[in-house]
């Protein structure tokens, strides 16, 4: 855990949250400030900070089962994975998560 990182707090209940999924290693909970009318943040517990340092595969495939547990629990089929990797690829919290959105219809490039 970094004691500064917000995703850190969520995760481990230090900010309350209420969660969609939660697994060991895993939490999803709704981004406070939704792209879309739905828009899940997929979380790790444990701090990683991007992509790029994610060496646990273990994990990675959590992180995605999680994707998937959620967007079922909720009855949903189409929808949009997002993973920021860097400041210019437009992360802002140095944790890494997966977005899920859906509920509109997204085009390409992202908008």
């Amino acid at each position: 855990m970094s004691e500064n990182c917000i995703f850190c707090k969520i995760a481990n209940g230090e900010i309350p949250s209420q969660f969609v999924y939660e697994s060991d290693n895993v939490v999803v909970f709704n981004d406070i400030n939704p792209q879309a009318p739905v828009h899940m943040l997929v979380v790790p517990k444990v701090h990683v900070e991007s992509l790029n340092e994610l060496e646990d595969k273990n994990l990675m495939a959590e992180l995605f089962k999680a994707v998937k547990k959620s967007t079922k629990k909720l009855n949903i089929k189409d929808y949009r994975t997002v993973i920021n990797t860097g400041k210019e690829a437009g992360q802002e919290v140095f944790h890494l998560h997966i977005h899920v959105m859906a509920g509109r219809k997204f085009s390409w490039p992202a908008g």
